[in-house]
């Protein structure tokens, strides 16, 4: 009975193992596929290649018009780095405003944040262009990573808020009759408990902000100051002449960071998935 209930046991995984190998086929296809010579991309099916090169790497590494793809991921590190920072800054004052200080229409406002969450970016789209296009601030990072630095990511507000409310208040009323002040609560108390939280909106932040596409072709002309998701798309040509090996191994190195950031801070992530809706 024993070994027949172990037997059912694995049967019921049976599914998910296939389920999950046919959602991460297309990742194994690209990865094999950049290591295929070009006239097999297509031609050869099979996630082993029969011919094994790294001239695609090369090819692709050297970019185009005498500025290498390691430019590009720069380009994409500076982008990330300075917007992860401003999201855990701002967001988690504006969080701790929220959730823990007294101010006139604290609801309303709050309230209206929220409302924000369900507006659509490109809503957004045309007045953000047209003010950043005044401050001369086109073909610039300037409207990539200030925004970040403005709490405008409301649901990483209402994330912080969330586990800033699970915070017991009597570790705030224990630490001002120490006299602590609120910018002391703040640093002292909440921001080290608010870790995981952090880590999350930091792991999200990284990850929303490498994989951006449309804003960053927006915005973004000149071919120094593009980021590794804009030099994969100038690998393509739409006459049919594009360098698809390149193309696939350009694509590929572009999922090691985010992969790498993710496996590296995974326990807090989760930890701050499951923690932040607690009371």
């Amino acid at each position: 009975m024993v070994i027949n209930a172990r037997y059912g046991q694995a049967l019921k995984h049976v599914p998910i193992i296939l389920l999950g190998l046919l959602m991460i086929y297309p990742v194994l296809w690209l990865i094999s596929s950049s290591f295929k010579p070009n006239q097999l991309i297509f031609s050869d099916p099979s996630l082993w290649p029969r011919t094994f090169t790294l001239e695609n790497y090369v090819n692709g590494w050297q970019g185009f018009q005498g500025i290498k793809f390691s430019r590009f991921f720069a380009n994409s590190f500076i982008i990330s780095i300075l917007s992860v920072l401003g999201n855990v800054i701002t967001c988690s004052l504006a969080a701790f405003a929220f959730a823990r200080l007294k101010f006139k229409f604290s609801k309303i406002w709050f309230s209206l944040m929220l409302v924000t969450i369900m507006l659509p970016y490109h809503v957004t789209l045309v007045p953000q262009y047209v003010i950043f296009n005044e401050l001369h601030w086109i073909n610039t990072y300037y409207p990539l990573v200030l925004p970040k630095w403005l709490a405008t990511d409301s649901f990483f507000i209402l994330l912080m808020v969330q586990f800033i409310r699970g915070i017991p208040r009597e570790l705030d009323e224990s630490a001002t009759i120490d006299g602590c002040s609120q910018k002391q609560i703040y640093f002292r108390m909440i921001l080290p408990l608010l870790v995981p939280a952090l880590i999350t909106t930091a792991i999200f932040t990284f990850i929303w902000t490498w994989d951006d596409f449309f804003s960053q072709m927006i915005y973004l002309s000149d071919l120094r100051l593009f980021t590794v998701q804009l030099g994969i798309r100038a690998l393509f040509d739409p006459s049919g002449s594009s360098d698809w090996g390149a193309l696939l191994a350009m694509s590929t190195l572009s999922l090691l960071p985010i992969t790498a950031v993710f496996l590296m801070f995974q326990r807090y992530f989760l930890e701050g998935i499951a923690t932040t809706g607690l009371k």
